[in-house]
Protein backbone atom coordinates (compact mmCIF):
# COMPACT_ATOMS: atom_id res chain seq x y z
CA UNK A 1 0.00 0.00 0.00
CA UNK A 2 1.13 3.44 -0.52
CA UNK A 3 1.54 5.56 2.71
CA UNK A 4 -1.79 7.16 1.87
CA UNK A 5 -3.71 4.34 1.63
CA UNK A 6 -1.67 3.26 4.68
CA UNK A 7 -2.70 6.23 6.82
CA UNK A 8 -6.86 5.69 5.39
CA UNK A 9 -6.53 2.50 6.44
CA UNK A 10 -4.60 3.07 9.88
CA UNK A 11 -7.58 2.94 11.80
CA UNK A 12 -8.74 -0.20 11.00
CA UNK A 13 -5.24 -1.30 11.32
CA UNK A 14 -4.39 0.21 14.57
CA UNK A 15 -8.08 -2.13 15.80
CA UNK A 16 -7.28 -5.48 13.90
CA UNK A 17 -3.36 -5.06 15.60
CA UNK A 18 -4.72 -4.47 18.76
CA UNK A 19 -7.27 -7.25 18.73
CA UNK A 20 -4.46 -9.95 17.95
CA UNK A 21 -1.81 -8.27 19.82
CA UNK A 22 -3.94 -8.19 22.67
CA UNK A 23 -1.86 -11.29 24.75
CA UNK A 24 1.22 -9.22 24.25
CA UNK A 25 1.56 -8.30 28.18
CA UNK A 26 3.17 -4.49 27.70
CA UNK A 27 1.65 -1.69 25.56
CA UNK A 28 4.68 -0.63 23.95
CA UNK A 29 4.80 -4.27 22.51
CA UNK A 30 1.72 -4.04 20.94
CA UNK A 31 2.52 -0.57 19.49
CA UNK A 32 5.82 -1.85 18.15
CA UNK A 33 3.86 -4.72 16.74
CA UNK A 34 1.47 -2.84 15.18
CA UNK A 35 4.57 -0.70 13.74
CA UNK A 36 5.92 -3.09 12.13
CA UNK A 37 2.78 -4.88 10.69
CA UNK A 38 2.17 -1.57 8.75
CA UNK A 39 5.69 -1.40 7.64
CA UNK A 40 5.40 -4.26 5.68
CA UNK A 41 2.37 -3.47 4.60
CA UNK A 42 4.01 -0.21 3.22
CA UNK A 43 5.35 0.15 -0.55
CA UNK A 44 8.66 -0.21 -0.72
CA UNK A 45 11.49 -2.95 -2.25
CA UNK A 46 12.64 -4.81 0.93
CA UNK A 47 10.80 -5.55 4.04
CA UNK A 48 13.84 -6.15 6.18
CA UNK A 49 14.09 -3.91 9.81
CA UNK A 50 16.34 -1.20 8.50
CA UNK A 51 14.23 -0.25 4.79
CA UNK A 52 11.10 -0.57 7.08
CA UNK A 53 12.47 1.83 9.79
CA UNK A 54 13.24 4.40 7.21
CA UNK A 55 10.31 4.44 5.16
CA UNK A 56 8.54 4.51 9.13
CA UNK A 57 10.73 7.54 10.42
CA UNK A 58 11.63 5.32 13.20
CA UNK A 59 15.44 3.87 14.66
CA UNK A 60 15.24 0.66 13.46
CA UNK A 61 16.82 -0.54 16.28
CA UNK A 62 14.05 -0.44 18.57
CA UNK A 63 12.35 -2.86 15.59
CA UNK A 64 15.24 -5.19 15.85
CA UNK A 65 15.07 -5.21 19.82
CA UNK A 66 11.09 -5.97 19.38
CA UNK A 67 11.82 -9.04 16.82
CA UNK A 68 15.04 -10.30 18.37
CA UNK A 69 15.08 -10.04 22.30
CA UNK A 70 11.77 -8.78 23.51
CA UNK A 71 9.61 -11.04 25.48
CA UNK A 72 6.52 -12.53 23.78
CA UNK A 73 5.19 -15.11 22.51
CA UNK A 74 4.70 -15.61 18.80
CA UNK A 75 2.65 -18.84 19.21
CA UNK A 76 0.10 -16.81 21.26
CA UNK A 77 -0.36 -13.87 18.25
CA UNK A 78 -1.12 -17.02 15.69
CA UNK A 79 -3.76 -18.43 17.97
CA UNK A 80 -5.60 -15.00 17.32
CA UNK A 81 -5.12 -14.82 13.75
CA UNK A 82 -6.07 -18.91 13.43
CA UNK A 83 -8.99 -18.11 15.40
CA UNK A 84 -10.10 -14.91 13.44
CA UNK A 85 -9.74 -16.59 10.31
CA UNK A 86 -12.37 -19.64 11.43
CA UNK A 87 -15.04 -16.87 11.76
CA UNK A 88 -13.48 -14.50 8.67
CA UNK A 89 -13.18 -16.99 6.31
CA UNK A 90 -14.87 -20.25 7.26
CA UNK A 91 -12.19 -22.04 5.55
CA UNK A 92 -12.94 -24.93 3.32
CA UNK A 93 -9.53 -27.36 4.16
CA UNK A 94 -5.91 -27.23 6.26
CA UNK A 95 -3.27 -27.31 3.27
CA UNK A 96 0.09 -28.43 4.14
CA UNK A 97 3.10 -26.64 1.64
CA UNK A 98 6.58 -25.54 2.40
CA UNK A 99 8.83 -22.74 0.92
CA UNK A 100 12.29 -22.18 0.47
CA UNK A 101 14.34 -18.76 1.11
CA UNK A 102 17.55 -18.78 -0.40
CA UNK A 103 20.15 -17.10 1.34
CA UNK A 104 23.58 -15.97 1.41
CA UNK A 105 26.29 -17.31 3.90
CA UNK A 106 25.85 -19.86 6.87
CA UNK A 107 24.87 -17.43 9.65
CA UNK A 108 21.06 -17.37 9.03
CA UNK A 109 19.36 -20.48 11.18
CA UNK A 110 19.06 -23.59 10.34
CA UNK A 111 19.79 -22.60 6.50
CA UNK A 112 21.64 -25.14 4.48
CA UNK A 113 22.00 -26.37 1.05
CA UNK A 114 18.94 -28.24 0.20
CA UNK A 115 16.18 -28.68 -2.13
CA UNK A 116 13.76 -26.05 -2.90
CA UNK A 117 10.72 -25.87 -5.00
CA UNK A 118 11.26 -21.91 -5.29
CA UNK A 119 14.56 -22.20 -6.94
CA UNK A 120 13.83 -25.28 -8.57
CA UNK A 121 16.91 -26.88 -7.54
CA UNK A 122 19.67 -27.78 -4.37
CA UNK A 123 20.76 -24.21 -3.14
CA UNK A 124 21.47 -22.35 0.03
CA UNK A 125 18.31 -22.15 1.60
CA UNK A 126 15.68 -22.33 4.94
CA UNK A 127 12.78 -24.33 4.61
CA UNK A 128 9.45 -23.38 5.82
CA UNK A 129 6.88 -25.58 6.74
CA UNK A 130 3.58 -24.29 6.38
CA UNK A 131 -0.28 -25.49 7.55
CA UNK A 132 -2.59 -22.83 5.50
CA UNK A 133 -6.64 -22.36 6.31
CA UNK A 134 -8.19 -21.82 2.45
CA UNK A 135 -11.17 -21.33 0.19
CA UNK A 136 -11.37 -20.71 -2.87
CA UNK A 137 -11.80 -16.80 -2.29
CA UNK A 138 -9.58 -16.23 0.87
CA UNK A 139 -6.92 -17.82 2.82
CA UNK A 140 -4.49 -17.07 5.27
CA UNK A 141 -1.14 -18.73 6.11
CA UNK A 142 -1.71 -19.46 9.77
CA UNK A 143 1.31 -21.87 10.94
CA UNK A 144 4.62 -21.63 9.87
CA UNK A 145 7.71 -24.13 11.58
CA UNK A 146 11.64 -23.81 9.93
CA UNK A 147 12.44 -26.91 9.25
CA UNK A 148 15.96 -28.08 10.78
CA UNK A 149 18.48 -29.81 8.14
CA UNK A 150 20.43 -32.65 9.79
CA UNK A 151 23.19 -30.90 9.56
CA UNK A 152 21.78 -28.38 12.30
CA UNK A 153 21.24 -32.14 14.36
CA UNK A 154 24.33 -32.34 16.53
CA UNK A 155 22.56 -35.36 17.86
CA UNK A 156 22.96 -37.07 14.46
CA UNK A 157 26.54 -36.47 13.94
CA UNK A 158 29.23 -39.03 15.12
CA UNK A 159 31.98 -36.80 14.37
CA UNK A 160 32.58 -35.25 17.91
CA UNK A 161 34.25 -31.95 16.81
CA UNK A 162 31.57 -31.84 14.17
CA UNK A 163 29.20 -32.09 16.27
CA UNK A 164 30.92 -29.12 18.77
CA UNK A 165 30.99 -27.19 15.73
CA UNK A 166 27.39 -27.26 15.18
CA UNK A 167 26.50 -26.52 18.99
CA UNK A 168 28.30 -23.81 18.40
CA UNK A 169 26.06 -22.65 15.23
CA UNK A 170 23.00 -23.70 17.46
CA UNK A 171 23.90 -21.60 20.53
CA UNK A 172 25.04 -18.57 17.79
CA UNK A 173 21.17 -18.84 16.51
CA UNK A 174 19.66 -19.60 19.26
CA UNK A 175 17.96 -22.75 18.16
CA UNK A 176 16.02 -24.24 21.38
CA UNK A 177 17.35 -27.58 22.53
CA UNK A 178 14.09 -29.46 21.31
CA UNK A 179 14.28 -28.22 17.80
CA UNK A 180 15.70 -31.38 16.33
CA UNK A 181 15.49 -32.84 12.51
CA UNK A 182 12.45 -34.00 11.98
CA UNK A 183 11.08 -34.89 8.19
CA UNK A 184 8.18 -31.95 6.99
CA UNK A 185 5.34 -34.12 7.44
CA UNK A 186 5.91 -34.95 10.89
CA UNK A 187 6.48 -31.07 11.31
CA UNK A 188 3.22 -30.50 10.03
CA UNK A 189 1.24 -33.24 12.00
CA UNK A 190 2.86 -31.24 14.58
CA UNK A 191 1.29 -28.03 13.74
CA UNK A 192 -2.32 -29.28 12.94
CA UNK A 193 -1.84 -30.94 16.50
CA UNK A 194 -1.13 -27.59 17.70
CA UNK A 195 -4.10 -25.96 16.22
CA UNK A 196 -6.87 -28.46 16.68
CA UNK A 197 -6.25 -29.37 19.97
CA UNK A 198 -8.12 -27.42 22.88
CA UNK A 199 -6.37 -24.38 24.27
CA UNK A 200 -6.78 -25.85 27.93
CA UNK A 201 -4.62 -28.69 26.95
CA UNK A 202 -1.14 -27.28 27.66
CA UNK A 203 0.47 -31.21 26.73
CA UNK A 204 0.38 -29.58 22.92
CA UNK A 205 2.07 -26.33 21.42
CA UNK A 206 3.80 -25.14 24.37
CA UNK A 207 3.15 -22.93 27.30
CA UNK A 208 -0.34 -21.16 24.24
CA UNK A 209 -1.60 -24.96 24.62
CA UNK A 210 -3.70 -26.00 21.69
CA UNK A 211 -5.81 -23.16 19.49
CA UNK A 212 -8.90 -24.91 19.14
CA UNK A 213 -9.80 -24.66 15.73
CA UNK A 214 -12.49 -27.04 14.11
CA UNK A 215 -11.21 -29.88 12.19
CA UNK A 216 -10.98 -29.59 8.32
CA UNK A 217 -10.11 -31.82 5.31
CA UNK A 218 -6.13 -31.85 4.61
CA UNK A 219 -4.81 -30.76 1.70
CA UNK A 220 -1.30 -31.36 -0.12
CA UNK A 221 0.72 -32.18 -2.75
CA UNK A 222 2.89 -35.46 -3.55
CA UNK A 223 5.80 -34.31 -1.10
CA UNK A 224 3.06 -34.50 1.35
CA UNK A 225 1.09 -37.71 -0.32
CA UNK A 226 3.72 -40.06 -1.20
CA UNK A 227 4.61 -40.27 2.50
CA UNK A 228 2.11 -43.16 4.07
CA UNK A 229 2.98 -42.29 7.44
CA UNK A 230 1.84 -38.81 6.76
CA UNK A 231 -2.00 -40.41 5.82
CA UNK A 232 -1.84 -42.70 8.16
CA UNK A 233 -1.01 -39.94 10.83
CA UNK A 234 -4.15 -37.59 9.26
CA UNK A 235 -6.08 -40.62 9.67
CA UNK A 236 -5.60 -41.53 13.49
CA UNK A 237 -6.40 -38.14 14.63
CA UNK A 238 -9.68 -38.14 12.29
CA UNK A 239 -9.10 -35.52 9.70
CA UNK A 240 -9.81 -36.74 6.20
CA UNK A 241 -7.63 -35.69 3.23
CA UNK A 242 -7.29 -35.20 -0.46
CA UNK A 243 -3.60 -35.42 -1.31
CA UNK A 244 -1.53 -35.81 -4.54
CA UNK A 245 0.13 -38.72 -5.24
CA UNK A 246 2.63 -40.37 -7.85
CA UNK A 247 0.83 -42.70 -9.91
CA UNK A 248 3.63 -45.35 -9.23
CA UNK A 249 2.02 -45.76 -6.02
CA UNK A 250 0.26 -49.31 -5.84
CA UNK A 251 -3.27 -50.31 -4.83
CA UNK A 252 -5.61 -52.94 -4.77
CA UNK A 253 -9.04 -52.32 -6.72
CA UNK A 254 -11.65 -51.52 -4.18
CA UNK A 255 -13.81 -54.23 -5.10
CA UNK A 256 -11.06 -56.88 -4.01
CA UNK A 257 -10.99 -59.23 -1.32
CA UNK A 258 -8.91 -60.95 1.03
CA UNK A 259 -8.80 -64.98 0.69
CA UNK A 260 -7.53 -67.70 2.89
CA UNK A 261 -4.86 -69.80 1.41
CA UNK A 262 -5.72 -73.67 2.13
CA UNK A 263 -3.84 -75.06 4.84
CA UNK A 264 -0.80 -77.36 4.26
CA UNK A 265 -1.23 -78.45 7.80
CA UNK A 266 2.45 -77.55 8.68
CA UNK A 267 2.99 -74.40 10.21
CA UNK A 268 1.04 -71.47 11.34
CA UNK A 269 -2.60 -71.33 9.89
CA UNK A 270 -1.99 -68.75 6.44
CA UNK A 271 -3.19 -65.08 7.23
CA UNK A 272 -6.04 -64.02 4.43
CA UNK A 273 -4.89 -62.11 1.64
CA UNK A 274 -5.24 -60.46 -1.58
CA UNK A 275 -5.10 -63.34 -4.50
CA UNK A 276 -3.77 -61.14 -7.07
CA UNK A 277 -0.78 -58.74 -6.47
CA UNK A 278 -1.48 -54.81 -6.37
CA UNK A 279 -0.55 -52.60 -9.35
CA UNK A 280 0.28 -49.00 -10.16
CA UNK A 281 -2.61 -46.15 -9.41
CA UNK A 282 -2.31 -45.84 -13.03
CA UNK A 283 -2.73 -48.56 -14.10
CA UNK A 284 -5.91 -48.57 -11.97
CA UNK A 285 -6.95 -45.47 -13.50
CA UNK A 286 -6.45 -47.16 -16.78
CA UNK A 287 -8.25 -50.39 -16.20
CA UNK A 288 -10.78 -48.04 -15.33
CA UNK A 289 -10.82 -45.83 -18.78
CA UNK A 290 -11.84 -42.69 -19.78
CA UNK A 291 -15.75 -43.67 -20.37
CA UNK A 292 -15.34 -42.76 -16.37
CA UNK A 293 -14.41 -39.54 -16.66
CA UNK A 294 -16.90 -36.86 -15.76
CA UNK A 295 -16.19 -32.82 -17.14
CA UNK A 296 -15.96 -31.22 -13.43
CA UNK A 297 -15.47 -27.49 -13.11
CA UNK A 298 -14.78 -26.67 -10.01
CA UNK A 299 -14.45 -22.74 -9.98
CA UNK A 300 -13.76 -19.42 -12.38
CA UNK A 301 -11.36 -17.81 -12.43
CA UNK A 302 -10.21 -14.51 -13.73
CA UNK A 303 -9.40 -14.92 -17.15
CA UNK A 304 -12.43 -14.40 -19.11
CA UNK A 305 -12.64 -14.60 -23.18
CA UNK A 306 -14.80 -14.78 -25.76
CA UNK A 307 -15.21 -18.71 -26.06
CA UNK A 308 -14.94 -18.98 -21.68
CA UNK A 309 -16.65 -15.40 -20.20
CA UNK A 310 -17.29 -16.58 -17.27
CA UNK A 311 -13.39 -18.04 -16.77
CA UNK A 312 -14.70 -21.41 -15.80
CA UNK A 313 -11.91 -24.19 -14.92
CA UNK A 314 -12.85 -27.03 -16.03
CA UNK A 315 -11.73 -30.48 -17.14
CA UNK A 316 -12.09 -34.28 -16.81
CA UNK A 317 -11.57 -36.36 -13.72
CA UNK A 318 -12.51 -40.02 -12.25
CA UNK A 319 -13.20 -41.39 -9.23
CA UNK A 320 -12.99 -45.07 -8.41
CA UNK A 321 -12.49 -46.68 -4.91
CA UNK A 322 -8.43 -48.16 -4.38
CA UNK A 323 -7.50 -49.97 -1.50
CA UNK A 324 -3.72 -48.34 -1.06
CA UNK A 325 -0.94 -51.30 -0.28
CA UNK A 326 2.01 -50.49 1.33
CA UNK A 327 3.48 -52.29 4.27
CA UNK A 328 3.23 -49.31 6.72
CA UNK A 329 -0.81 -49.45 6.59
CA UNK A 330 -2.59 -51.90 9.21
CA UNK A 331 -4.81 -54.54 7.61
CA UNK A 332 -8.18 -55.85 9.12
CA UNK A 333 -8.40 -59.04 10.75
CA UNK A 334 -9.91 -60.44 7.75
CA UNK A 335 -6.80 -58.99 6.11
CA UNK A 336 -8.53 -56.32 4.02
CA UNK A 337 -7.16 -52.78 3.28
CA UNK A 338 -9.01 -49.54 4.14
CA UNK A 339 -10.73 -48.08 0.35
CA UNK A 340 -10.07 -44.97 -0.24
CA UNK A 341 -10.96 -42.49 -3.27
CA UNK A 342 -8.55 -42.28 -6.16
CA UNK A 343 -9.07 -39.50 -8.18
CA UNK A 344 -7.51 -39.29 -11.28
CA UNK A 345 -7.55 -35.81 -13.91
CA UNK A 346 -7.48 -36.69 -17.37
CA UNK A 347 -7.74 -34.10 -20.06
CA UNK A 348 -9.62 -34.99 -23.00
CA UNK A 349 -6.50 -34.23 -25.26
CA UNK A 350 -4.37 -36.44 -23.02
CA UNK A 351 -3.59 -40.01 -23.68
CA UNK A 352 -3.69 -40.71 -19.97
CA UNK A 353 -4.23 -38.78 -16.63
CA UNK A 354 -1.82 -36.52 -15.99
CA UNK A 355 -2.48 -35.74 -11.84
CA UNK A 356 -3.58 -37.95 -9.22
CA UNK A 357 -4.77 -37.40 -5.81
CA UNK A 358 -5.60 -40.46 -2.80
CA UNK A 359 -8.95 -39.39 -0.42
CA UNK A 360 -10.15 -40.58 2.36
CA UNK A 361 -14.02 -38.62 2.22
CA UNK A 362 -16.41 -40.31 2.23
CA UNK A 363 -17.69 -42.81 0.08
CA UNK A 364 -21.25 -40.22 -0.43
CA UNK A 365 -18.88 -37.04 -1.42
CA UNK A 366 -19.53 -35.60 -4.81
CA UNK A 367 -17.20 -35.79 -7.61
CA UNK A 368 -17.16 -32.07 -7.92
CA UNK A 369 -16.24 -31.45 -3.95
CA UNK A 370 -13.57 -33.86 -4.39
CA UNK A 371 -12.09 -32.03 -7.24
CA UNK A 372 -12.52 -28.46 -5.58
CA UNK A 373 -10.82 -29.65 -2.98
CA UNK A 374 -7.86 -31.34 -4.72
CA UNK A 375 -7.38 -28.31 -6.56
CA UNK A 376 -7.80 -25.68 -3.78
CA UNK A 377 -4.06 -25.73 -3.39
CA UNK A 378 -3.93 -23.30 -5.75
CA UNK A 379 -4.33 -20.38 -3.24
CA UNK A 380 -1.08 -21.43 -1.67
CA UNK A 381 0.76 -20.35 -4.63
CA UNK A 382 -1.65 -16.89 -4.02
CA UNK A 383 -0.35 -16.91 -0.36
CA UNK A 384 3.56 -17.22 -1.25
CA UNK A 385 3.01 -15.23 -3.89
CA UNK A 386 1.98 -12.51 -1.60
CA UNK A 387 3.94 -13.06 1.11
CA UNK A 388 7.20 -13.20 -0.26
CA UNK A 389 6.79 -10.09 -2.88
CA UNK A 390 4.44 -8.21 -1.34
CA UNK A 391 4.65 -8.73 2.59
CA UNK A 392 8.40 -9.67 2.41
CA UNK A 393 8.49 -12.93 4.27
CA UNK A 394 11.42 -13.45 2.79
CA UNK A 395 13.53 -10.47 3.61
CA UNK A 396 14.27 -11.41 7.35
CA UNK A 397 18.02 -10.73 7.73
CA UNK A 398 18.55 -11.72 11.24
CA UNK A 399 20.07 -14.50 12.40
CA UNK A 400 17.96 -15.84 15.55
CA UNK A 401 15.28 -18.43 15.53
CA UNK A 402 12.94 -17.00 17.37
CA UNK A 403 12.87 -13.60 15.25
CA UNK A 404 12.74 -15.57 11.85
CA UNK A 405 9.20 -17.06 13.80
CA UNK A 406 7.73 -14.10 14.87
CA UNK A 407 8.54 -11.65 11.45
CA UNK A 408 6.94 -14.54 9.90
CA UNK A 409 4.01 -14.25 12.48
CA UNK A 410 3.64 -10.41 12.24
CA UNK A 411 3.41 -11.00 8.14
CA UNK A 412 0.72 -13.55 8.61
CA UNK A 413 -0.65 -11.02 10.29
CA UNK A 414 -0.08 -8.30 7.97
CA UNK A 415 -1.80 -10.73 5.04
CA UNK A 416 -4.84 -11.18 7.57
CA UNK A 417 -5.37 -7.46 7.55
CA UNK A 418 -5.05 -7.64 4.08
CA UNK A 419 -7.61 -10.24 3.75
CA UNK A 420 -10.21 -8.51 5.70
CA UNK A 421 -10.06 -5.54 3.51
CA UNK A 422 -10.26 -7.77 0.91
CA UNK A 423 -13.69 -9.10 2.32
CA UNK A 424 -14.96 -5.45 2.68
CA UNK A 425 -16.13 -3.99 0.09
CA UNK A 426 -16.45 -0.87 2.45
CA UNK A 427 -12.54 -0.74 2.63
CA UNK A 428 -10.54 2.79 2.32
CA UNK A 429 -8.11 1.36 -0.33
CA UNK A 430 -7.13 -1.58 -2.01
CA UNK A 431 -5.10 -4.57 -0.51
Amino acid sequence: MTPEEIERVRPRLVEFAAQMLGVLPRSDQRAKGELYVRGLLTDGARKSMQPMAERLGVDHQGLQQFITSSTWDYERVRANVANWAVHAIAPDAYVVDDSGFPKDGKASPLVARQYSGTLGKTGNCQIGVSVQMVTDSASVAANWRLFCPSSWDDHRIDDPVAAAQVRDRRTRAAIPDEVRHREKWRLALDMLDQMLTPPGDESVGGAVGGWGLPKRPVVGDSGYGDATEFRLGLTERGLDYVLQVDPTATAHPGDAVPATVPSTGRGRPPKPRYPDEPVTLRELALAAGRAACRRVTWRNGSRKTKDNPTAAMCSHFLAIRVRPANRHIPRAADGGLPGEWLIAEWPPDKPEPVKYWLSTMSIRTPLKTLVRLAKIRWRIEHDYRELKTGLGVDHFEGRSFVGWHRHVTLTVLAQAFATMLRLDPKADASA
